[in-house]
């Protein structure tokens, strides 16, 4: 009989270990898996502004035939920068984008000190510059350190130089003279390297702070004439190998970020 009730007892017992296991079983969250390791931000506007440092070679005219030396000082004001653009970010490292960007007018100003046969001069000349800069980019970013990336880039693409109001006032051993130019355009190869830090405020929000050096080709004037409107021949005056050094701070909007994973949730067990 105490055989019989230990059995029963025994085999109660059982059952209900059972039924808690599965209880337990029912509750539990299911197991974590992590999230995937995202590589790509996605597409992004940027904007910029800034400012320019200019420099230019050398002029170059048609006339240059006649001169026997020539020592140029040539000096542009400082410029305007004013771009947008998109771009896509690949992967952490690696983003591309394509920019517009007006470059504001900046002041021309330089003096020639010639030598020819029969005498010596000099040329003062004045004139305004900008240009229209049409790039493609590519930046590699060098890793984060609270929230800030430095980068590298380079660029290629197109510019259109535009010279304005330029006016030649010269004096020579045989008298003064002056002459001017209308305004001329001239569309020209381009490329930039590119340098600077990001600073992601927001995952969808980041500013930059840049440093560029962009060649923008050649710019060209009208045909110079004398103010009584005489020409002997076509001789525009050609502004050769123009270059910037820009410093720009800019922002970037993502527009597709990547999403945001919440945390597992904590394991809950009964008892």
């Amino acid at each position: 009989m105490r055989t019989r009730k230990y059995l029963l007892a025994l085999g109660v017992a059982s059952l209900l270990s059972t039924a808690a296991s599965a209880a337990d079983l029912a509750i539990a969250p299911p197991p974590y898996i992590p999230p995937p390791v995202q590589d790509f931000g996605g597409w992004y506007l940027r904007g910029d502004i800034g400012f320019s440092s200019q420099s230019v070679q050398r002029l170059n005219n048609a006339l240059d035939a006649t001169v026997l030396t020539s020592d140029q000082r040539l000096t542009f004001d400082t410029g305007g920068i004013f771009g947008i653009g998109a771009g896509y970010q690949f992967n952490n490292w690696f983003r591309a984008d394509v920019t517009g960007e007006y470059r504001g007018p900046a002041g021309f100003s330089g003096i020639d000190l010639i030598t020819f046969n029969g005498g010596i001069g000099a040329d003062n000349y004045h004139a305004t510059k900008s240009e229209l800069l049409f790039m493609a980019n590519a930046y590699a970013d060098l890793g984060t350190w609270w929230c800030i990336t430095p980068f590298i880039g380079a660029g290629i693409g197109t510019s259109r130089v535009t010279i304005s109001n330029f006016t030649d006032q010269g004096l020579n051993n045989i008298g003064p003279s002056s002459a001017y130019a209308d305004s001329a355009s001239k569309w020209n190869f381009a490329w930039a390297l590119h340098a600077g830090l990001a600073y992601k405020v927001t995952p969808n929000f980041t500013v930059e702070l840049a440093y560029r050096y962009v060649d923008l080709g050649d710019g060209i004037t009208g045909d110079i004439r004398a103010y009584d409107g005489t020409n002997a021949i076509y001789n525009p005056m050609t502004f050769k190998h123009i270059t910037s050094q820009d410093v720009r701070l800019g922002v970037r909007w993502a527009i597709d970020p990547a999403p945001v994973y919440m945390p597992p949730p904590p394991l809950i067990r009964k008892g």
